[in-house]
This record gives C-alpha cells, structure tokens and sequence, in this order.
C-alpha cells in the first residue's frame, strides 16, 4: 500500500503571509573560466520568489537551470549581482555563512537521495540536526515525526537497502524538511523513480504545498512541472519565459497547433 503522510504527526510551522518574498535575484551573473574562455552559465538574471510558491525550473542542457539552483541552494556563488534570502544578503557572506544557510534556510531532494548506506532512516534525517544549534537535544523527536509525517513512521530502523526508491526519496525528503527550511529544492526529484512511484513522490509535494512550504524544482520532464503552479523556462543563462503553470501549458499547446499547422 502506498504510504500516505501522516495527519497525527506534529504540525508544520505557521506559514508567513503568501506575499512574504523568500528568495530575490538582481542582476545575478555566473562566470565560468575554461583555460582562457569566459561562459556565462548565467546572464543577468532577475527573480523573485514568494512564500509557499511552487515554481519549476526547466530548459534544455547549458540553459543555466542548475547554476541557478546551485545558487540558490548557497552551494555556488554568483560572479555578480544580489542574492536575498528571507531579506539577508547571501552574497558576502563566508563559507560558514553559507553553511549555516544552507543548515537551518534550505532543504535539499536530490535525484539520487543522498542517503548514508549504513545508517537508518532515522539517523539519516537527524544528520542535520546534528549541526544545528537548536537540533541536537530534540533531534531523535523531530527526526521520528518528520519520517512519520511522510508516511515512513514504520521504517525508521530501516537502512536504505531495505528500502525501496520510493521509500528512499521520502527519506531524504524528510531530512531536508527536519530542519523547517525556508524553501525545498528538489533537483530532479523522480529522475531514478518509476512512474508510480513518481507520482506518489510528487502528490507528497503537493501536499507540502498546501501545508504552506515553498518548493523550487528542477526537471526536464513535462508532467513533473505541471505539478508546480509556476512555470520557469530558461535559455542561455537567461529566464526566456515566466508564466503560471495554466499559461504556461496553454502557450504551449498553442504553439504546438501553431506549428503542426505550419507542417502541412
């Protein structure tokens, strides 16, 4: 039977007003030096992000996608520009900045979970509890309501290879929610799932979401975006497109007809 998150398990935080701005970008450039070349992986971008928005990011390898969520995840810093955070200025801050950001503001869902092979599901999610300043008397507690909180409540001994790929991603969803972050990034969270398994992963999102969290996601699959209720296109180091997810599909859909048109 397919977990489900639990309704019993400690609530999550009061959400902020929806029009709270979580994330600003101005004028953001990232700079890349190959021998004596210059690549511009990103070119003068310019975002905002909302609290509770769910907001996918797609493009075609080289569109600068995953430099934007490096940066976004204080994992890389930009070459110029301003990078806000829940109004703090990101980009002067040193690597222990950054760390603590990156501890106690962002959850991070990768494609290949990131799991400690000899550790259970518990001791996974407590890991960053472990260097937060507030996390490590309570981390046992909170790690076993976060795993209850998405459906894993009986697999919290469990290491990952007695998991399944589907229970896997809803550890390390877990581990990256114990730690209420600002924003979820998920980096192509369904990319080593099947497409059942996928989608119960991205109804959990949803259900994230209407709880109150932000979640920012990479993919370069249609049907995962159409989750998001925003749509980010980029090309070239630059956002080309920004729409809802309605108007998103719909220029689509209108480009497609305009094009088949055209063929004939």
């Amino acid at each position: 039977m397919t977990p489900t998150m639990s309704t019993t398990s400690t609530a999550p935080a009061t959400p902020t007003p929806a029009n709270k701005v979580v994330i600003r970008l101005e004028n953001i450039t990232r700079v890349y030096k190959v021998g004596i070349e210059r690549i511009a992986a990103l070119n003068g971008v310019n975002l905002e992000l909302r609290q509770n928005e769910y907001v996918a990011v797609m493009g075609p390898s080289g569109s600068g996608k995953s430099t934007l969520m490096n940066l976004l995840g204080c994992l890389d810093r930009c070459t110029s520009g301003t990078y806000e955070l829940d109004g703090h200025n990101t980009t002067r801050l040193g690597a222990g900045g950054l760390a603590h950001i990156r501890n106690t503001r962002i959850g991070f869902v990768f494609q290949s979970f990131e799991l400690m092979g000899r550790s259970s599901a518990l001791k996974n999610v407590e890991m960053p509890l472990i260097y937060s300043r507030d996390g490590w008397w309570s981390r046992h507690r909170r790690a076993k309501a976060m795993l209850e909180r998405v459906g894993l409540g009986d697999r919290i001994k469990h290491r990952p290879n007695q998991l399944s790929g589907g229970e896997k991603q809803r550890v390390a969803i877990a581990r990256a929610l114990v730690c209420n972050p600002s924003i979820l990034l998920a980096d192509e969270p369904t990319g080593n799932l099947d497409s059942k398994t996928s989608e119960d992963i991205l109804r959990l999102f949803d259900q994230l979401h209407a709880e109150g969290q932000t979640i920012v996601l990479v993919t370069h699959e249609e049907s995962v975006a159409r989750h998001a209720k925003r749509v980010i296109r980029m090309m070239d180091g630059r956002i080309f497109s920004d729409l809802s997810s309605a108007e998103d599909q719909a220029r689509r859909t209108a480009m497609a007809e305009h094009f088949g048109e055209v063929s004939k």
